[in-house]
């Protein structure tokens, strides 16, 4: 089984920039795309083969996330726990067979940390969420999960030190995660592999200096340790400010 993740950075955009061929030529059982940035029928996207399911932000032209999946779930919900709503548009959890799915787009704590307290309270619930999901079954979690976990994940750790995304809080969230039965999937197969991003600056130069942050995840269940096939982050795929990154299962 092939998954992919991609924060498009405006699905609009990305389209206009080779979105469509990256995704039939890839040709994964499921497809996750996060910051969408468009409201219902905004975009039609001809995905012969594929169920598609959207989670819009309320705020247009904000954050949204979206799956594309030829298998499809037995459930589908909107939010965290048991409400089927967040404004936001950042979760999607499906439900199938052996497994949950959880399309994710973090929360950025914001340049001065104005919304770290948010991002630290979403993080408790987020991890909540999984907990109970995990209980009944594997989970995979995948998408724009704003952190840089080890210093190993970005290029500059040390004068990004407590910086949006690299402060202690996030950081310890996600260890809290990994310690709780969790996997990160690139990490089990590359624990030492430096240079390893998905996401850069739009500033000039940095993406072709590869002065990046690996904030893009496929984080699993550790009952699925042993299904884990392969791990791959496609770095040379333009169209958004973030790469797709790739997990094939056995």
């Amino acid at each position: 089984m092939k998954l992919v993740s991609w924060n498009v950075n405006g699905l609009r955009a990305c389209v206009n920039k080779g979105f469509l061929d990256y995704f039939h030529d890839i040709d994964a059982d499921i497809f996750c795309i996060q910051e969408t940035k468009l409201q219902e029928g905004q975009i039609k996207l001809d995905l012969t083969g594929y169920y598609q399911y959207w989670n819009y932000a309320v705020k247009k032209g904000y954050s949204g996330t979206a799956v594309f999946t030829k298998k499809e779930p037995l459930l589908v919900r909107y939010g965290l726990g048991e409400q089927n709503f967040e404004h936001e548009g950042r979760i999607l959890t499906l439900e199938y067979d052996d497994f949950y799915l959880v399309n994710v787009y973090s929360p950025n704590s914001q340049r001065d940390l104005a919304r770290l307290n948010y991002r630290l309270e979403w993080e408790n619930r987020m991890l909540d969420h999984l907990l109970q999901l995990n209980a009944r079954k594997p989970v995979i979690l995948c998408g724009d999960l704003n952190v840089a976990h080890k210093e190993i994940d970005l290029r500059n750790p040390k004068s990004n030190i407590g910086n949006s995304g690299f402060t202690e809080e996030e950081r310890g969230k996600m260890t809290t995660l990994l310690a709780s039965g969790f996997i990160d999937s690139y990490r089990y197969f590359y624990p030492e592999q430096e240079g390893s991003y998905t996401w850069w600056s739009y500033m000039r130069n940095v993406r072709e200096r590869n002065i990046g942050w690996r904030i893009d995840y496929f984080i699993v269940s550790e009952a699925l340790s042993g299904k884990l096939k392969n791990a791959e982050i496609h770095s040379h795929i333009m169209g958004s400010d973030h790469c797709p990154i790739l997990l094939e299962l056995k």
